[in-house]
């Protein structure tokens, strides 16, 4: 039997009230939601991770906003993994060789984080599935969406799980079995950053017609145990400047939770311009920092990760609805980017979209367009949240960071304090695959190499993520054009995938590397740690990822 045959085999199928996409803070916050209001809903998560959490990664500082409002009692729960308030809030500026810390005084109150705790964000959605579960949510990980379902009329009726047994050359081996079909009358899609399923919606459905481009960054973040003598439990420290230049938008954070452990991450704007930049080698740069480099020394890092942000904000937020389904929490866009924060959000809308189909369900509607939940989103808290920040990156991202953040705190000053802003709502310009110079118009940026101590290389980074996937499947970082990496890319940007790839996925190899002869473009699909960043960045918007077979990927612990 080949493929053709074997893809045409009827799938099996299952009937729900509402399947949801990912089993993240805003598709668990849904499930829970849906299940307070109507306990008789048929509710299922399915989550492309080998468990629900091992896909998380996030900072992260928690406003506990939406736990507050989703889960009252979860101060009384013994298994809540928020177990670290803020106690000190840090903000510095870096140099080469100094730092210059910011009076908090000085800092937008929006900005202030006590109140808020440190937490690991997948351990969150851990506890948050078994609170589903307890509810009667059925949760199945390690199955990737990978096909969204179209009724005759065009409305969304459900989604399909990808195949599974098709080899790396496209044949069907033993134990090949077509992935399953899960209908509901609404489908909710919390994907994260960059969804594959939620991209094809956008498009489907020009929701993103009349919005401005979405806006991304790439975090990555690694988890480190530390000396008891160097660990402040609840302590937050957020810098910007130095290892990047004016003109590159980005920052860092080192965030100290329990047990010794320190969360250190950085962001880069993915509007860059440099294609010779690479953010994993800012990243590791950026540790050797004497206002940090101390507190690692003698440690032990833990695990490592990257993942696209959502960055756009209030501008870029495309429409939300559409017949069948929603889009929730960043596969929305909510994340507040001076903040730095999302999972607030995200609780927020799972919410508030799982309050909109309860209602639908309930006067007999199903497959319809939920409208109410657009313009609620925008009225509500997470508009509020959003509105008050809308030009803090388009300000930062026209006149580089310091004229921009300074900017930006004036405005979000001003919003805050007498409800205007002196920018109006400003736009963001050029999508960020767009904003590449060419090789030849810029300094290329040359790189330490990594010491062993606080600073590594990609590849013994990847292999601390646990990230794996069966070798003998179809690539799932797909090329719209072969030729493009070496015909184009590589003699206008020295082929950037290679260099914004946070995982060594992307490689140029040479037959002869003295002499650069016959150029040949690899991708270790293998090593993907499914961030989106290619997906993103690629300036040819040649690279399309889309869902591996299921359960691949890393294995995030405590991120």
């Amino acid at each position: 039997m080949n493929l053709a045959e074997a893809q045409t085999m009827p799938r099996e199928g299952m009937d729900f009230d509402v399947v949801i996409v990912g089993a993240g803070p805003a598709g668990l916050a849904a499930a829970i939601r849906l299940k307070q209001l109507s306990p008789d809903l048929s509710v299922v998560v399915v989550e492309k991770g080998s468990e629900v959490g091992a896909h998380i990664l996030s900072g992260a500082v928690v406003d506990p906003i939406g736990l507050d409002r989703l889960l009252p009692d979860w101060r009384e729960d013994p298994d809540a993994p928020l177990r670290t308030p803020v106690t000190d809030d840090r903000f510095y500026v870096l140099g080469p060789a100094g730092s210059i810390r910011l009076p908090n005084a000085l800092m937008p109150r929006l900005m202030n984080n006590h109140g808020n705790y440190i937490v690991s964000l997948g351990n969150v959605a851990r506890w948050l599935a078994q609170r589903a579960e307890a509810l009667g949510v059925e949760i199945y990980p390690g199955f990737a969406a990978a096909e969204v379902r179209f009724g005759d009329d065009g409305a969304v009726v459900g989604v399909a799980t990808g195949d599974m047994g098709i080899s790396k050359t496209g044949e069907v081996k033993d134990g090949f079995a077509r992935g399953m079909e899960l209908r509901g009358k609404y489908v909710l899609f919390g994907e994260g950053a960059r969804g594959s399923l939620s991209k094809q919606l956008i498009a489907k459905f020009g929701l993103a017609e009349g919005r401005e481009p979405q806006k991304f960054g790439i975090g990555l973040k690694e988890l480190w145990q530390v000396a008891p003598e160097k660990h402040q439990a609840g302590l937050v420290q957020h810098s910007f400047g130095w290892p990047l230049g004016n003109t590159t938008g980005g920052g860092s954070f080192l965030y100290h939770l329990e047990d010794n452990l320190v969360a250190v991450g950085f962001v880069v704007h993915l509007n860059y311009s440099n294609p010779t930049l690479s953010p994993f080698d800012e990243f590791q740069r950026f540790k050797t920092h004497p206002l940090v480099r101390d507190t690692f020394v003698g440690g032990k890092r833990i695990s490592y990760g990257a993942r696209a942000i959502t960055e756009g904000g209030w501008q870029s937020v495309p429409k939300l609805t559409f017949p069948g389904g929603a889009l929730i929490g960043c596969s929305a866009g909510f994340v507040n980017v001076p903040r730095i924060k999302g999972s607030h959000n995200a609780v927020l809308s799972g919410m508030l979209a799982a309050e909109h189909v309860a209602a639908a369900l309930a006067e007999g509607r199903a497959n319809d367009e939920i409208v109410g939940y657009e313009q609620a989103w925008r009225d509500g808290d997470i508009g509020k949240d959003l509105y008050r920040v809308r030009n803090a990156k388009p300000l930062w991202s026209r006149f580089g960071t310091a004229l921009g953040v300074a900017l930006g705190g004036l405005d979000m000053w001003t919003n805050e304090l007498f409800g205007f802003s002196f920018f109006g709502t400003m736009k963001h310009g050029k999508p960020d695959h767009a904003t590449l110079k060419r090789i030849d118009e810029v300094k290329p940026i040359v790189y330490p190499k990594p010491d062993g101590e606080v600073s590594f290389d990609k590849l013994s980074s990847v292999f601390i993520s646990a990230t794996n996937h069966e070798e003998d499947q179809p690539a799932h970082l797909k090329l719209t054009d072969p030729s493009i990496p070496v015909a184009s890319n590589l003699p206008l940007y020295g082929e950037p995938a290679r260099l914004y790839c946070p995982a060594g996925v992307y490689e140029v190899v040479y037959a002869d590397a003295a002499t650069k002869a016959d150029p040949r473009f690899v991708i270790n699909a293998q090593n993907c740690v499914h961030c989106k960043t290619c997906d993103i960045k690629d300036p040819a918007q040649n690279i399309t990822w889309v869902t591996p077979e299921g359960s691949g990927g890393p294995n995030y612990p405590n991120m």
